[in-house]
């Protein structure tokens, strides 16, 4: 049976001073995504929103363009997220192909070449989006609201999609970073939210395939609360992406600053003001 929701398990954990107390830690599984019968990759993850996890992946791996349908498959020992892609979408998968167990760490295991690890991204337009350093805080504020499993366990991480004049819209939880942002791109797919329109925001390091994912996934701004790798502000650069972080209350914008500025002063007013 497939989880609704993420469970958790109590375990005992014993403290320096000899004191004992009960966790509770989320559980992870290995999950198989698979595609026209033949296993792509394997990653621990925490096992809810497998659906959104399987069609997040596809799309910010560049498996395929459009939306496969997904079977959920449960086993014994882990889960099956099965789907199917047209022949020529086939056909581009097998060039770049995975079949590596990923742990949670590593967002590029079972890559077999560091060509593919560094793959050509599109480049996303310019302009549109347009946020304030204060929205920056607010998303990342806002998406502390939205982690009940990080709340209960403090040992998962999570990614939102914040909206200018809506907050966050959807957020997804997850043992591993890249799966969190993984479910969140699906969760925006199936529910016709263009990515677009808003910013990621995330409770991870913004590290190189973080941005490949979002950019990938068409969102013009990703945001967190860690500064980024050095690599990740030359692939954001190149990528048109917008990349910015959160240290001591202050926002640092490290690639395409116009999207994220302060607001034009306001004129004075009251009887002193400029007629």
């Amino acid at each position: 049976m497939i989880p609704t929701v993420a469970p958790t398990v109590r375990i005992l954990a014993h403290a320096p001073d000899g004191g004992e107390a009960h966790r509770s830690l989320p559980e992870e599984m290995p999950v198989a995504l698979v595609y026209n019968g033949g296993t792509q990759a394997v990653m621990m993850a925490t096992p809810a929103d497998i659906e959104d996890f399987a069609t997040g992946f596809t799309l910010t791996e560049g498996i395929v363009g459009a939306l496969p349908g997904v079977e959920i498959v449960a086993h014994e020992d882990g889960i099956e997220a099965r789907m199917w892609l047209a022949p020529e979408a086939e056909a581009a998968l097998s060039a770049r192909r995975r079949a590596a167990v990923g742990p949670v760490g590593c967002g590029l295991c079972g890559i077999d070449s560091l060509a593919q690890a560094m793959r050509t991204l599109p480049v996303l337009p310019a302009g549109g989006l347009t946020l304030s350093p204060s929205d920056v805080k607010f998303a990342l504020m806002e998406l502390r609201d939205w982690q009940p499993l990080h709340d209960e366990t403090r040992a998962v991480h999570a990614a939102g999609f914040w909206r200018p004049g809506d907050g966050i819209l959807l957020a997804r939880e997850d043992v591993g970073r890249h799966n969190a942002l993984d479910k969140l791109v699906g969760a925006l797919a199936r529910a016709g939210i263009d990515p677009a329109s808003g910013a990621i925001a995330l409770t991870s390091r913004l590290s190189v395939e973080m941005v490949q994912k979002c950019v990938m996934a068409g969102s013009p701004v990703l945001i967190a609360v860690s500064a980024p790798t050095a690599q990740a502000v030359r692939v954001a650069e190149v990528a048109g992406l917008t990349l910015a972080s959160t240290s001591r209350g202050e926002v640092h914008v490290f690639t395409h600053p116009g999207r994220i500025a302060h607001p034009p002063p306001q004129p004075p007013r009251g009887p002193h003001a400029v007629r």
